[in-house]
């Protein structure tokens, strides 16, 4: 009963913790703009506290006896009752001109901050007091620790396959705070059943060292440095996957949890009493991951999303079981064990605070991902594949020759490409560029059995790439913040400049000074875009001088501006844009002209939309115009019931509504098509697939809009166009709140 009782405490603390996980972060992201970093920003917090819970655990077990240690966690458990359930404090809304990192942290110290400490301290607490009953296990507790994530599984994976497609937040919440009522019981019963336990029944532990003897000990510091790089690389590797796994698909809790749940299973694993995997053969095969992660990397191709996800959460999780496992084979004894997860904990810490508060500030792109690689490869363990003859030693003397001149060629390549402007590289067909790193992940494989030696040659591969800009072209401006990494190009051609948010283009402007008030890519006149223009400003109603009306109209996102040039000198223009860094490139006359040339006097409001446009005055605008997009995607919160009926609101009588829908991944027709028959709006879709080369080579390009109204009429001349079409929606297709969404059904895997 004692062991039963005990597993199943750790297996309920550890699946409410990562049950709360995703559902609060999930309740801040509407308020963020959808952003992939909300979600690693969480994670800081939640590894900060988890840190904090680990030290109170420590501390407690080392100062306090077994008696008092009960009582005071089950004091300290009952506190949390006064916060519950779960919720955004009253009041609490993200700053618009500058990092929302600190709001958020402080949020969630104020809302969840107190039961997930009391949580969190669980897993060592729990493990401590089993060690000092009288079960037959107690003398190495360390088992238990794989009942603790395998319940953080449950809550993760039960979070966005089961709560969040079934359950509304507000029930969500509740019924999470009867979880941690059962949690608190449970506890209680853990320790009434330690509480008795006679010292003459106890299993001896070790007595631990003298303070002074640890500190006079530089081996015990270097053990606990090498706890910590090897707790560090897999949580920062971790994020980076996320992050890269969410720049150009939807921020949604079924993404966050794939790469933390393999994180986490790989602690399920390598701490089990008999590990599944053979660490060997992980440490032996990890440098192909390795290899192909940092090509696909460098290289910047689009991989379908299912080979995509395959490649880096393979790689994450045979880097999390080669770091852990070493964790694994060199744990201390019992009566280290709390100081030991107190040390794991500080190196995940560690990784969440460089991906999601250093690298941002450091780093002018995602570059914590190829680095952290970098890293894994210089921990791997040394392992001979086979013993060394004469002929393979000389082989590896050729190859210590053969490593520094190679690596000093690509450094003298780099410098090329760079003197060159980038353009170097870029003229050289893709072919010749695939051949090349090609040859060099060739090379550098051979280099697997050295871990130095292989984290060098991946350095190689990386300053080699690095002269690679990519389909985009020249790079003349870099600037990262919380919301993403953009870029400012010259295209190959030299004849455009472009705005890349991720990996995704987000405007195009002609450097020839006759053509730079021509919008192109996605809003060129003979698009969709420029027939919503149209339509809107050749109703009657609107510019009359009788009336004296005329058009007011709102763009969702700034982009690089191109959308000002459709403004009229009689219409207004207001822009919402939550990004602070692409309001000054859209200023920069450097990068783009068309605020300055086209609509000098338009107004721009900072901040999430949703949160701005509420303080609009009703029937404010003739069109509304939602182009926000976080990297390839527009952010959910943007195209639920609720927002929808706030747009309504804020249009004029006969006004319309236009989505900008075009993506790699995602068919979001239906969605929206659900979305107006539910409000009893008139809706029309046009896809502008058929894009001659002569149009390419202007500029134009693809693209996919969704327009809505309160009738048909209002939508003017588009109802009888014959490009733009009633959208399909499948039977069953549920309409999206803020409390409910369903990305899985509108994937496109391929």
């Amino acid at each position: 009963m004692l062991l039963a009782v005990f597993t199943f405490c750790m297996f309920l603390s550890a699946t409410l913790l990562f049950l709360m996980e995703p559902m609060m972060a999930k309740m801040v992201l509407p308020l963020l703009g959808g952003t992939p970093a909300v979600w690693n920003t969480c994670l800081v917090f939640f590894q900060s506290v988890l840190l904090a819970g680990y030290l109170y655990a420590y501390t407690a077990t080392r100062w306090l006896g077994r008696r008092t240690q009960i009582a005071v966690h089950v004091g300290l458990a009952l506190i949390p009752f006064a916060v519950l359930p779960p919720h955004i404090p009253a009041g609490w809304e993200p700053p618009a001109q500058s990092s929302p990192v600190l709001w958020i942290l402080g949020m969630l110290s104020v809302a969840v901050g107190l039961p997930f400490f009391l949580l969190s301290s669980s897993t060592p607490m729990l493990q401590r007091w089993f060690a000092q009953s009288a079960h037959q296990s107690a003398g190495d507790p360390y088992f238990l620790y794989a009942a603790s994530n395998a319940g953080s599984l449950v809550g993760l994976f039960g979070y966005p396959l089961l709560l969040e497609p079934t359950l509304r937040v507000s029930v969500q919440t509740h019924l999470w705070s009867y979880g941690y009522a059962l949690f608190v019981g449970v506890t209680v019963g853990c320790g009434a059943l330690v509480w008795r336990a006679q010292p003459n029944k106890m299993v001896a532990v070790e007595a631990p060292r003298e303070p002074a003897a640890d500190s006079a000990n530089g081996a015990a510091w270097r053990e606990r440095l090498r706890w910590i790089a090897l707790a560090f690389v897999p949580s920062s590797l971790m994020m980076g996957v996320t992050t890269a796994l969410t720049t150009n698909i939807p921020a949604i809790p079924l993404f966050w949890v794939l790469p933390l749940a393999l994180y986490l299973l790989s602690f399920v694993l390598v701490f089990a009493r008999r590990p599944p995997l053979s660490h060997v053969w992980l440490v032996r095969r990890l440098p192909l991951l390795m290899l192909f992660s940092m090509l696909v990397y460098v290289s910047k191709i689009h991989l379908p999303l299912l080979i995509l996800f395959s490649l880096y959460l393979v790689t994450l999780f045979a880097v999390a079981m080669v770091c852990h496992g070493e964790l694994a084979q060199g744990r201390p004894p019992v009566n280290r064990l709390t100081e030991f997860y107190l040390w794991i904990s500080v190196g995940g810490v560690l990784g969440g605070i460089f991906n999601s508060l250093v690298a941002p500030l450091v780093f002018s792109s995602v570059l914590e991902f190829p680095l952290v690689l970098i890293c894994a490869a210089l921990l791997r363990p040394s392992i001979d594949l086979k013993p060394e003859t004469p002929a393979s030693a000389a082989k590896l003397r050729r190859g210590d020759f053969l490593f520094p001149l190679a690596f000093g060629l690509c450094a003298v390549a780099l410098t090329l490409g760079v003197s060159n402007g980038g353009y170097l590289l870029n003229r050289v067909s893709g072919r010749v560029i695939a051949l090349a790193l090609g040859a060099l992940v060739v090379w550098c494989l051979s280099f697997g059995r050295r871990p130095v030696r292989f984290a060098a040659g991946l350095a190689a591969l990386l300053v080699a790439g690095s002269m690679y800009t990519g389909a985009y072209g020249r790079n003349l401006l870099t600037e990262r913040n919380f919301f993403g990494v953009l870029h400012v190009t010259n295209s190959p051609n030299g004849r455009f400049r472009y705005l890349i948010h991720g990996g995704t283009l987000h405007g195009s402007q002609s450097l020839d000074s006759g053509q730079s008030r021509e919008p192109l890519s996605y809003y060129s006149r003979s698009g969709p875009a420029g027939s919503i223009l149209d339509a809107m400003q050749a109703k009657p109603e609107l510019g009359s001088s009788s009336n004296g009306h005329h058009a007011r109209w709102a763009v969702v996102g700034l982009g690089a501006g191109a959308m000002a040039c459709y403004l009229q000198p009689s219409e207004s223009l207001t822009f919402y844009e939550i990004d602070p860094a692409v309001e000054r490139i859209a200023l920069d006359p450097k990068s783009f002209t068309f605020l300055k040339q086209c609509a000098p006097m338009a107004q721009i409001v900072l901040g999430d939309a949703r949160l701005r446009l509420r303080d609009a005055a009703d029937g404010s605008y003739d069109l509304i115009v939602l182009d926000a997009f976080s990297g390839d995607m527009i952010p959910m919160h943007l195209m639920t019931k609720e927002a929808l009926a706030l747009y309504v609101r804020k249009l004029a009588p006969g006004g319309m509504l236009a989505f900008h829908t075009s993506n790699l991944y995602l068919r979001l027709g239906p969605t929206l098509g659900a979305l107006a028959n539910d409000a009893g709006l008139a809706c029309l879709m046009a896809n502008h697939t058929q894009v001659s080369q002569a149009e390419i080579d202007e500029g134009k390009g693809a693209s996919q809009w969704v327009v809505m109204a309160r009738s048909r009429a209002d939508l003017g001349a588009l109802g009888t166009d014959a490009q733009w079409r009633a959208i399909e929606t499948p039977p069953g297709t549920q309409v999206w709140t803020d409390d409910y969404s369903n990305l899985l059904r509108i994937i496109n895997w391929k």
